[in-house]
């Protein structure tokens, strides 16, 4: 079969890596808004990659099982499965059942009750934030994996028995759900602290819609932009996350704006994250450097095992790196860059070990059950 692998697209998914680093980073970095205010609205939107990932996830899904009806004639749904469970879950549960194991020796690094073990095992772990607030630094970022397993249940089946007709409706049913829920939480927002919207699945949905939307609607094209104009789009996408975020009050979960603000806001989210995609597809192979390709292709690593780090580096190391600082007569901003540099050093060796020793095995059992092929695993 014909391969269909966008080398941009790995790009794109370690930008969106770097956007949740910043992001994340503030946890254990704390960045004053009156005195760096770029830095931390920066940082502050940097969540917002999370809903690029999605959007990207199911552009790629859809656009790879309508290339396989095409050439095939049928959707091989327990394929799909095996390709899923091949390539999410070995990372998805070591990782899971080893902060869970850790936390046995660290404070505040995994799961401790019997109940999140239950529902992160089966990819309910947004909910049970949903309903019980956060768990642990290291551990809080795989809610995502369990809105796109949720995502991925439905997909093949709708290829398979309603083709494009079933995606376009069910993608504009989710759009209308997901800003229902939207609406809901502005009308009953909480005073203050976390209601539960920025882990709900229903929110999320959006960005699933407009990535299968857009696999329907480009129908295999790729966009031929001049890269000034990519870079004007790209330059676009971050203003409507940074209006969102300022004038709207949209943020990833700690505040809850007016209904006409939700609204709006979360309008500027899918927005940004549709045009950051766009200004990437279609790029020149040419244009993307393969080390940032190959970061993109390891980015599931990175993603799970960044806060693990942060939270070593500058927690369970805190004072090992404070007194390094204080012998190199570092300061306090030094300090921050130092651990940063560590943290993002630490996270991309340990991607690159788990892709290559564990990960990979697996990505070549998942070509036994692949019939269009992506990049070479």
């Amino acid at each position: 079969m014909k391969r269909y692998y966008r080398p941009e697209l790995d790009a794109l998914r370690f930008l969106a890596f770097l956007c949740v680093f910043c992001f994340h980073r503030m946890d254990y970095v704390p960045t004053d808004p009156i005195r760096n205010p770029w830095l931390f609205n920066f940082s502050t939107v940097g969540a917002f990659g999370v809903p690029v990932f999605f959007l990207l996830s199911a552009f790629l899904i859809t656009e790879l099982l309508l290339r396989e009806l095409a050439q095939t004639h049928r959707i091989h749904v327990p394929a799909f499965y095996a390709r899923r469970i091949l390539r999410i879950w070995p990372l998805y549960f070591t990782a899971f059942y080893g902060l869970a194991l850790l936390a046995r020796f660290l404070p505040d690094v995994g799961p401790t009750t019997h109940s999140s073990w239950l529902a992160f095992t089966l990819f309910a772990g947004n909910w049970y934030i949903v309903r019980h607030s956060w768990i642990a630094g290291p551990v809080d970022p795989l809610w995502s994996i369990s809105v796109e397993e949720q995502f991925y249940i439905a997909i093949p089946l709708l290829v398979a028995l309603g083709g494009r007709r079933a995606l376009q409706l069910t993608s504009a049913l989710l759009l209308a759900a997901s800003y229902a829920v939207i609406l809901f939480y502005a009308l009953h927002s909480a005073p203050i602290g976390d209601n539960g919207e920025w882990t709900n699945s229903f929110v999320h949905f959006q960005f699933f819609a407009a990535g299968t939307i857009l696999a329907l609607a480009l129908r295999g094209r790729l966009p031929q932009l001049p890269l000034p104009a990519r870079a004007l789009t790209a330059a676009l996408a971050l203003s409507c996350w940074f209006v969102a975020l300022l004038t709207f009050g949209v943020k990833s979960w700690d505040l809850h704006p007016t209904p006409i603000g939700a609204l709006a806001g979360w309008a500027l989210v899918l927005a940004g994250c549709t045009l950051l995609f766009l200004s990437l597809l279609g790029l020149p192979e040419n244009c993307i450097p393969r080390w940032l390709a190959y970061l993109g292709q390891i980015s599931f690593g990175l993603y799970v095992f960044h806060s693990l780090i942060l939270h070593l580096v500058f927690t369970q190391g805190g004072q090992a790196l404070t007194t390094l600082t204080a012998t190199l007569h570092l300061s306090p901003q030094l300090r921050a860059s130092l651990g940063t540099t560590i943290v993002l050093a630490a996270t991309v060796l340990l991607a690159h070990l788990s892709y290559q020793y564990f990960e990979r095995p697996f990505l070549r059992l998942k070509r036994r059950f692949t019939f269009v092929p992506a990049r070479e695993d």
